[in-house]
């Protein structure tokens, strides 16, 4: 099968998307060549430095039977746009009474890794989880962004895909033939029978990687990709424990009120699966303080394959 990009993924399922339906648009403050090559600067814009115009103005063109795609490049300008996001879009559709459809796929970029300092480097996605109203994707591997992305164009509720900077350039294996794949399916990436890693996009090669290594030293994990944020497979993470009863999670993000709390809180709040656990939970996340633009520094704020895998060691050594 041919190999592509994780960034040449995503052109790819907006390009098909695009041909399929002529209501789909892009808005950018910076334009995709490939796109307005091929669809024009009549659905293709590039736009001002406004990401508040712009988020709003999606919202009124989804209510009149458009299905726009906003891309806000990377997440830290989401913020300008907030109040566009939790008080109408997040809202809307309910608002209405269910009478009108928002489809709306707001895109940005993630996580840290390229020595962009604080304001360039966060990975805020439970800041949204907490709206009810939105939809969410994380993708890790190319497969999964063409495939994810597609569904979020053509889903009639507005959608924020979170994609991660440090997996741009990875290529992966990505089918020519026509796919989609559906929200709150996660993927088991690996299989194994001693420990469960939850892991979220960028951080599932990592775990990959410190599952590699835990097998030399006799201990089998598997990993376990979400895939979408919002809706989340429950079960698929909740069955993975209950065969290995033991959790880890792996999130590039901060602790506090994160997307890794949240899917500690389903595994243990769950009694037929709390009582597999044979150790309690870990949780792998960057540590709660602004990323520091210093290489050493932020290498030291972020979790890494070495950090899970001593995750793994200790509820190993609990049992």
């Amino acid at each position: 099968m041919r190999q592509i990009s994780y960034a040449d993924a995503g052109m790819e399922a907006f390009i098909e998307e695009m041909e399929r339906d002529p209501t789909t648009f892009h808005l950018s403050t910076d334009a995709p060549p490939p796109l307005v090559d091929k669809f024009g600067t009549s659905r293709v814009r590039g736009t001002p430095i406004a990401e508040g115009a712009l988020t709003g103005m999606a919202i009124g063109a989804a209510g009149s039977g458009f299905r726009p795609i906003i891309d806000w490049r990377m997440v830290t300008f989401s913020f300008v746009a907030m109040d566009q996001v939790v008080n109408q879009a997040s809202k809307i559709h309910y608002m209405f009474g269910g009478q009108t459809k928002f489809p709306i796929l707001y895109r940005c970029t993630v996580g840290g890794g390229l020595r962009m300092a604080a304001q360039h480097s966060q990975s805020p996605y439970s800041m949204f989880m907490n709206l009810a109203g939105l939809k969410m994707i994380l993708p890790s591997t190319p497969y999964d962004t063409k495939g994810l992305l597609k569904t979020a164009i053509r889903d009639d509720n507005p959608v924020i895909s979170f994609e991660s900077t440090r997996l741009l350039t990875m290529m992966g294996e990505v089918p020519e033939e026509e796919y989609t794949i559906p929200f709150g399916v996660a993927d088991i990436k690996r299989e194994g029978k001693d420990v469960t890693i939850v892991a979220l996009a960028w951080l599932v090669h990592e775990a990959l990687a410190a599952a590699e290594t835990l097998e030399a030293e006799g201990i089998s994990v598997e990993v376990v990709d979400p895939r979408t944020l919002v809706p989340m497979d429950t079960e698929t993470i909740r069955a993975s424990v209950r065969k290995t009863g033991r959790l880890v999670v792996a999130d590039e993000a901060g602790p506090t009120c994160g997307a890794s709390a949240e899917i500690a809180a389903l595994v243990t709040e769950d009694p037929s699966t709390f009582k597999c656990l044979k150790a309690s939970v870990r949780r792998v996340c960057a540590l709660q303080v602004p990323i520091p633009y210093s290489p050493t520094l932020e290498d030291v704020v972020f979790p890494n394959r070495e950090k899970i895998a001593a995750a793994v060691r200790t509820v190993m050594a609990e049992a």
